[in-house]
């Protein structure tokens, strides 16, 4: 136990130095290749800090845990928007420029309204039960693939301007880049295997350990590289880790896995929880929309639903 609990520090510890390594190295990427930042946070930073989730959901289809793969998922994304972006905005507003408002949030929308219509077959047809195919895997990594094919189209454009600023090597900016990433995959793997010995022990629900300790352990990475990013002023880095996040956990996280080894039978989970995935969705679009940013106030407000949401899973 004491042993587990001084793991679970030193997670924290690996994971908050690796993400402050990740940044510099990923900022320093898209200043020499004069690539955006916006595309650096939706692919380099979003797909390395989304590395647990998808080891996650690897082990736990193959131990036959479909619930695991899903709560994961689903409490990632949640918590992606809710606690990342409310924490993160409450560090600072944060700018959305114009293309995420009008491109990549209304994409993270049709993903999100994409992945619960799949999952919810029992309301369309009350004579089948809620399950995860390997069908629907395959229509996940189809519109995944539509959102790569934007990525690369995004690539070939021109970086927006960037303030004067003195450039890392591009060696230096990969050994970051490498250093930061293997310090967010092992401060996780330490936080969310001492955090399930630790709940196990305690008598925790399967269904709650993955909505929450699970959930919470895998998005360490991009909370951690959220709020870092914000701090150093590196906001399109904060936004894309998010939205580019949200979008792999759907669309690889849990289609890969389910395309090639089998689909999810017997469902147990709360439609509250795809309620409550799509509105966070929604609702960084519509503030997004109204004044191209996120604001402290609106922050608060999504920590806010964060802790009733979570009030609510804990007593149910």
């Amino acid at each position: 136990m004491v042993l587990n609990i001084f793991l679970l520090i030193f997670g924290f510890v690996i994971l908050i130095k690796g993400a402050d390594f990740f940044v510099d190295g990923a900022s320093g990427i898209a200043a020499n290749f004069k690539v955006s930042k916006m595309l650096i946070g939706l692919t380099i930073v979003a797909f390395g800090t989304s590395a647990p989730e998808f080891a996650v959901s690897i082990k736990s289809l193959l131990a036959g845990s479909g619930d695991i793969v899903l709560g994961n998922v689903i409490g990632s994304n949640i918590l992606n928007v809710l606690l990342i972006l409310g924490c993160s905005a409450l560090v600072h507003s944060l700018m959305v420029k114009n293309n995420t408002v009008k491109k990549e949030l209304p994409i993270t929308m049709l993903f999100t309204t994409l992945f619960a219509v799949l999952l919810s077959d029992n309301i369309f047809d009350r004579g089948i039960k809620n399950a995860f195919t390997r069908s629907d895997g395959i229509i996940l990594i189809l519109f995944f693939s539509v959102f790569i094919y934007y990525l690369i189209s995004m690539a070939r454009k021109k970086t927006d301007p960037e303030k004067e600023e003195e450039l890392l090597s591009i060696p230096k900016s990969l050994l970051l880049t490498g250093l930061g990433l293997t310090g967010i995959v092992l401060g996780s793997n330490f936080v969310v295997d001492s955090a399930i010995f630790l709940a196990t022990h305690l008598g925790v629900s399967e269904r709650l350990i993955s909505l929450t300790i699970i959930a919470f352990g895998t998005s360490l990475p991009e909370l951690v590289t959220s709020v870092t990013a914000t701090k150093k002023g590196e906001y399109d880095i904060a936004i894309g880790n998010v939205v580019g996040s949200n979008i792999f956990n759907i669309g690889v996280v849990i289609g890969i896995p389910v395309t090639l080894l089998g689909g999810i039978g017997m469902i147990s989970f709360s439609y509250i929880d795809l309620l409550v995935m799509i509105l966070a969705a929604v609702l960084v679009f519509m503030f997004s929309f109204k004044d191209y940013k996120i604001t402290r106030k609106e922050g608060i407000l999504f920590l806010i639903i964060f802790i009733i949401y979570y009030s609510y899973v804990l007593v149910s």
